[in-house]
Formats: structure tokens, C-alpha cells, sequence
């Protein structure tokens, strides 16, 4: 079980065995991120790769459930390294239930749909997928690399294939001067993708990103904390998948919120007005994370 560099995966992957098979992020685009910024991106080694599957299931075995496979878009790999550690995951973790990773919507459109079927089919069951945004202004001007039609039909894809997907957007990506746009358009993406799981992140304007640079230099302003709250609120309000599971738990946000939408909306959109009025008490800065 080795590792290089910083290792990143969703809250909800906190109990998983995490397998870096690729270093870095494909992309590394996005202004906002430096998670992978100073990580060249390669793959690594396939050898190496199972061998680490191979010790974690020496050590671990039957304890290992879940399988996260790291870093920032592994399903860039190609279908035959993804097929030798889905199998190889199912050899050592006799109690495996799920294999999962970061994924763009590029990724899921530049895998032929019978590729993504047998993928599915040997164990690749949940993508994680940032549009960030709805807006195609935002989403040009924090280089995602992919448009509101393009991160609809990824979904589509994904469905079709059998994988769930967890969609996670960005609260404060468009600035002060697209934020109605932003929050409208994230709520309308949100309903097309129609993904099981959503989570709204809040954006961290990290020292030597391109965005701290549009900070500094005024070319963009982060809304401030009751603009943010009501991005979020316009979001729940206007989000209507066909029942999916909805958490605000990620350290970046002021507000931890939990439930389903769009069956839980009107009890949600309670706390976030009550947080809009001071009744609820927000994270403070200090204990706030990216």
C-alpha cells in the first residue's frame, strides 16, 4: 500500500480501502483546485497497482468493503487496467461490495457504452462527478472542460451502464456576478443528471490557484456568506432528481445539512432560512477546510 503525494477522496469514502492507481489529474484545469496541481499526471504502473491490491488483501481481506480507486479522474484508465483491478480487488476482498472513483464527464463520454456496461458488470459501481456548475459561463471560466448538455449526457451514459453517480456542486463558483445564474442552472443540472447522490461543496479560494490570481487581481469576487447561503437555498428549492440523497457534510461549507430531494426540501429549506436569520449558528472559518 503505497502512496505519493497528498491522497483525496470523498467523505463518504472515509471507510474505504483507497488504491492510487493513477498519480495526479488528467485534466488539472479547473482554476479553483490545487489538489493535484503540483502532481505531473501519469498512471502508474499496473504491476505495482496489484501488488498493493494483492498486500492490502493479506492484511485486510475480509475487512475491506468498499474500494475507492484514487486519484483525481482514475476512470481516464484505460478498459483493460480497469479490468485487471476490478478483478483483482474481487480476488482479495472477498466481502466487496463496491468500487468507486473521480470521474469527469469527458471520461464517462470517451468510454464506449459497452465498455462502461462491463465495467459495471465486474464491480464499478459509483462515479464521483464535479460539474461544479449548470452555468456554461461558469463552467468556461473555471476550466471544467465540459458544458451543461456534455455533463447531462455523461450521466445519461452512466446510467444506462448500471453505475450510480454521486454529482457535486460548487457553491460560490460564479462569483458575485453570475451567482443567481450559477445557483438557477446547478438546480436544473442537478435535475437532468438526476443522480443518487448530491452534494454541494462551498469554494475555497486556494493561495497559487488561477483563481486566487482573478481574486487578487478583481476579476473575481467570492459572494459573501449570505449569498452563498442563498445559492444554496435557490439549489434545494429548485432541484428536483427523482429521489436523491443530499448532504452539505464536506468541511468547506457553513451549514451541515442531511436528507433526500426532493422529499426533504421544505425541511431543508427551513434550517437554511433559520441559518439566513441567525437562529443557526455556522461553522466558523477557522474550521472550514477545501
Amino acid at each position: 500500500m503505497r502512496y505519493e503525494g497528498t491522497i483525496y477522496r470523498p467523505p463518504s469514502e472515509a471507510d474505504a480501502y483507497i488504491l492510487q492507481a493513477t498519480i495526479g489529474c488528467s485534466w488539472n484545469a479547473c482554476t479553483y483546485c490545487d489538489m493535484y496541481r503540483l502532481k505531473p499526471f501519469r498512471v502508474r504502473d499496473l504491476g505495482e497497482t496489484l501488488e498493493d491490491v494483492r498486500r492490502a488483501g493479506e492484511r485486510l481481506g475480509s475487512r475491506v468493503e468498499k474500494v475507492f480507486v484514487a486519484d483525481g479522474d482514475a476512470l481516464v484508465l484505460d478498459v483493460e487496467h480497469w479490468e485487471a483491478i476490478l478483478k483483482g480487488c474481487r480476488a482479495a476482498f472477498p466481502r466487496l461490495r463496491r468500487v468507486s472513483a473521480y470521474a469527469t464527464a469527458r471520461n464517462i463520454l470517451d468510454k464506449p457504452m459497452e465498455a462502461l456496461e462491463g465495467l459495471c458488470r465486474r464491480g464499478l459501481a459509483l462515479l464521483y462527478i464535479g460539474p461544479e456548475s449548470g452555468d456554461d459561463v461558469t463552467l468556461k471560466r473555471i476550466g471544467k472542460g465540459a458544458s451543461h448538455a456534455e455533463h447531462v449526457a455523461a450521466a445519461e451514459r452512466a446510467r444506462r451502464a448500471g453505475i450510480t453517480l454521486s454529482a457535486i456542486f460548487l457553491l460560490g463558483a460564479g462569483g458575485v456576478e453570475r451567482s443567481a445564474e450559477h445557483a438557477a442552472a446547478s438546480a436544473r443540472l442537478a435535475t437532468e443528471m438526476d443522480p443518487r447522490f448530491v452534494s454541494a461543496l462551498t469554494l475555497t479560494v486556494v493561495p497559487g490557484t488561477p483563481q486566487e490570481k482573478l481574486t487578487r487581481t478583481g476579476r473575481f469576487t467570492l459572494p459573501p456568506v449570505p449569498d452563498l447561503l442563498r445559492e444554496l437555498r435557490v439549489f434545494v428549492a429548485e432541484a428536483s432528481p427523482s429521489g436523491a440523497v443530499f448532504r452539505t457534510n464536506h468541511a468547506s461549507n457553513h451549514v451541515p445539512l442531511a436528507g433526500t430531494l426532493p422529499a426533504d426540501r421544505e425541511r431543508i429549506l427551513q434550517v437554511i432560512d433559520a441559518a439566513l436569520d441567525g437562529r443557526v449558528h455556522l461553522r466558523p472559518d477557522w474550521a472550514r477546510g477545501f
